[in-house]
């Protein structure tokens, strides 16, 4: 939308002078002579900036940016103000005016100045609504705890939050182990630090050091300048180590002493720096057996299982599987805006599957059916749950029946699109509304399957 802005001043003159140079920058400006209508003008529709003269009769620009205080406090105001004024204009800003300038004032400046002002409104406003969307998202109402375990599961992160200890989350692939590490973050004080995520096991064995630690400036072939890692970029806030299975046993000691120490030794470097963060460190495997096996040092383990937590299948919280479902099918619809279902067929297929990719299978599964289903209810055809679904022949031929349930699930969903698309001549906005779905969920499954 168009910025707007008041351009207050008894001056009639200067204020048409003013509104004309920022429309022509492309606002859309209001002016008044006094500063009582101006303020009930900011009343009944908020602007984005207040422009006004210090020194009018009855409610002068200094009193009127009190009162917008009061009522708007991230509302900024801009004085405009005679060079003698400028003292008060100085002091002005101590009381929160965004800015000042002084008569006669360039064009250039005063628009460059309403234009920070209204990058400010802009970011404060995305700031507000993204912590909205967080508090929305990782909300403990907006969990899916249904079972017993899951539960208790939600009590553990939410005592274990506000500490600083390290914690070891180990579960199946699937299970929800970074959802699990950004509850920890996002109900801790921590919050207004960054999250780091970090897949240990993405890198090469040389690489992983200078992600994790940084590294300085000529310190191997292409490191063309000075760079921090992980750890530096995560200070005031959550490292997440996932999949800290998979790393060897020489990096392990030197993850181990940064985790003593709180300081970093960045590749290259001859002084450590430190570091303020809290770790969560994730993995599929079964620590214990890898320390027994010598694979895994125990020092390490024991330093990162300061508290564990152990996440449980899907298949052995089967109280979870319908409600998961409905949480998925609400947030692919909310793109969608299409009105569609679960059949009770649909729900009892879901109930009996095994469900062996865990929760992340569970929402494939339910974003691919939001793209099959020819009417307003999922049935179990468009869930592809079973083994024995026909499988589109491959382009040149051979047999694409091979490979993992997942796989031969996503070949049939990317026949389904890839027809459509062409039925439509290559319009995605046609093959969506085709397939009953909005483009937003088109792009974002064609992506997953590979298809951009």
């Amino acid at each position: 939308m168009t910025p707007r802005v008041l351009v207050v001043d008894d001056e009639e003159r200067l204020a048409r002078l003013i509104a004309q140079t920022l429309r022509r920058a492309g606002y859309d400006c209001e002016v008044f002579g006094a500063a009582e209508d101006a303020l009930a003008s900011a009343e009944s529709r908020r602007p984005d900036v207040v422009v006004t003269d210090c020194r009018m009769p009855g409610m002068d620009g200094l009193q009127l940016l009190k009162e917008l205080r009061s009522r708007h406090p991230d509302l900024p105001v801009i004085l405009v103000t005679a060079f003698a004024d400028v003292p008060s204009a100085v002091a002005a800003m101590r009381e929160g005016a965004f800015d000042y300038v002084a008569k006669p004032f360039d064009n250039e400046e005063l628009r460059a100045l309403v234009a920070r002002a209204v990058d400010l409104v802009r970011l404060e406003r995305e700031n507000r609504y993204l912590r909205q969307e967080v508090g929305r998202r990782y909300s403990p109402e907006a969990m899916v705890a249904e079972s017993s375990a899951s539960r208790d599961l939600m009590e553990l992160v939410r005592r274990v939050a506000p500490s600083r200890a390290t914690v070891l989350i180990q579960g199946e692939s699937g299970t929800g182990k970074e959802l699990v590490a950004r509850l920890l973050h996002y109900w801790s004080d921590r919050v207004g630090g960054p999250f780091v995520a970090v897949n240990c096991k993405a890198f090469a064995e040389g690489i992983l050091e200078s992600e994790l630690f940084g590294h300085e400036r000529g310190a191997f072939t292409g490191a063309a300048q000075a760079r921090e890692g992980c750890f530096e970029r995560a200070t005031g806030g959550t490292l997440f180590l996932d999949e800290i299975g998979e790393v060897n046993l020489d990096f392990q000691a030197k993850l181990l002493r940064v985790l003593q120490d709180g300081e970093v030794l960045r590749v290259g470097a001859t002084k450590s720096r430190k570091v303020d963060v809290r770790v969560v460190a994730a993995t599929n495997r079964v620590l214990r057996d890898d320390v027994a096996a010598g694979g895994f040092r125990d020092d390490l383990f024991f330093r990162l299982n300061v508290i564990p937590v152990q996440l449980t299948p899907l298949r052995e919280r089967r109280e979870d599987v319908l409600p998961l479902a409905e949480h998925f099918l609400a947030r692919h619809l909310a793109d969608t805006g299409r009105p569609l279902a679960l059949s009770a067929e649909a729900i009892e297929a879901l109930n009996a599957h095994p469900w062996p990719g865990n929760v992340r299978e569970i929402e494939n599964v339910i974003e691919r059916a939001v793209v099959l289903a020819r009417g307003d209810r999922i049935v179990p055809e468009d869930l592809l749950l079973t083994e024995t679904l026909a499988t589109p022949p491959s382009g040149d031929g051979t047999d694409a029946s091979g490979g993992t349930l997942q796989e031969h699930l996503d070949r049939a969903a990317r026949a389904r699109i890839e027809a459509a698309i062409t039925t439509a001549g290559g319009q995605r906005s046609e093959a969506a509304r085709a397939l009953g779905i909005d483009r937003t969920t088109l792009y974002r499954t064609m992506k997953r399957l590979g298809l951009e």
